[in-house]
């Protein structure tokens, strides 16, 4: 069996990590197609080479530009790509570009499709991920949802013969990677002065926090006031964000360096008191880690870590506080995400199904 991999950003190579090995336990022939939409090296590259993924055997280098731009220069490349390998599968993962993009190419020319964390919704038409993940669905031939509201969700749509639930394959690598840890404390601790537990730890990246310079300031300003210091893992797009609006990401509080390698971020955030983020990877994260969350949106695909009580949504400076600051929530043992082995049934559903 055959199966080609379409990732291009950062929370895609952490979903490919244990894919990439259950493939080759398997001993599936397993082609990796890195479109480049993430080029930087922090984004990109390091993931590669600290989660043990084999280098990638395609490299599109689209980089930046527009989504009909970026989305554009991705199916060019793609249709040569599959056209050459023809596999059995093309796995697609998440809600980027990327996705969109490869799901597109391939079933144009009949190349069967699985959707891996299909299900997942917003209800929210204006990010673009959420149009990505729905069109995704859609074209899939097979839909592998992380969860059982994901499955709903797909049922709800019509999509319930092709879709089945493996559970959530960032669940298997981050379990790998924190035993792997083992007490390891963080980096952050002797480059920034900071005692565990007494920082948070945030990323703040998507549009809707980032292009309009109000609503960025509004958010630099709430983190920048907090009771604890406030490390903020700059994103390049934060970054140009904030210099073309005249934004300063260093004051009060608040503290800006660049994005950590996959385990040194884990490390982090088990160092930390809490989480602020508007990543939806980075919210499970912290939920499995059992890690407060507060996330700046208004919703969330992740809607188990909210009812749970370890994830709250916040958007003004005043909710970012209230919720950054409250009590811990209860313990609890529910596994949501699955049970670390999602990786495995989804290489072998795609063996069992392959034509």
């Amino acid at each position: 069996m055959k199966m080609i991999s379409v990732v291009g950003a950062r929370p895609q190579f952490v979903k490919l990590a244990p894919i990439a090995l259950a493939a080759q336990t398997a001993g599936v022939e397993h082609v990796i197609v890195h479109t480049g939409q993430h080029y930087d090296p922090m984004l990109s590259d390091v993931f590669f080479e600290d989660l043990g993924i084999p280098a990638p055997d395609v490299h599109l280098g689209v980089g930046s530009g527009s989504h009909g731009v970026q989305t554009g220069s991705m199916l060019s490349s793609l249709d040569a790509v599959f056209e050459e390998h023809r596999p059995n599968w093309v796995l697609v993962y998440g809600d980027t570009n990327s996705t969109i993009a490869a799901a597109l190419s391939a079933v144009k020319m009949h190349i069967p499709v699985a959707h891996l964390e299909a299900g997942l919704r917003s209800f929210n038409r204006r990010m673009p991920e959420e149009h990505n993940r729905v069109l995704t669905d859609h074209a899939a031939d097979l839909c592998l949802a992380p969860t059982q509201v994901a499955m709903e969700h797909l049922a709800h749509e019509g999509l319930a013969e092709r879709s089945l639930l493996v559970g959530d394959v960032m669940t298997d690598v981050l379990l790998r990677v924190r035993d792997e840890l083992s007490d390891q404390p963080s980096v952050l601790l002797d480059e920034l002065g900071l005692a565990a537990g007494g920082f948070y730890l945030a990323t703040i990246h998507r549009a809707e926090n980032t292009d309009d310079p109000a609503r960025l300031a509004q958010i630099v300003q709430g983190l920048s006031v907090l009771d604890k210091p406030v490390v903020l893992l700059a994103h390049p797009r934060i970054v140009a964000k904030a210099a073309e609006h005249g934004i300063t990401m260093s004051a009060g509080s608040l503290i800006s360096r660049p994005p950590l390698a996959y385990p040194d971020l884990i490390a982090a955030v088990l160092a930390s008191s809490g989480v602020v983020t508007d990543s939806g990877g980075l919210q499970k994260e912290a939920f499995l880690l059992r890690v407060p969350c507060t996330t700046v949106r208004s919703e969330t695909e992740w809607v188990e870590t909210v009812e749970l009580g370890w994830n709250v949504l916040a958007n003004s400076s005043a909710e970012i506080a209230a919720a950054v600051t409250r009590e811990r929530p209860s313990d609890t043992d529910a596994a949501p995400y699955g049970d670390g082995h999602a990786a495995a049934r989804v290489v072998q559903v795609l063996i069992d199904r392959a034509e």
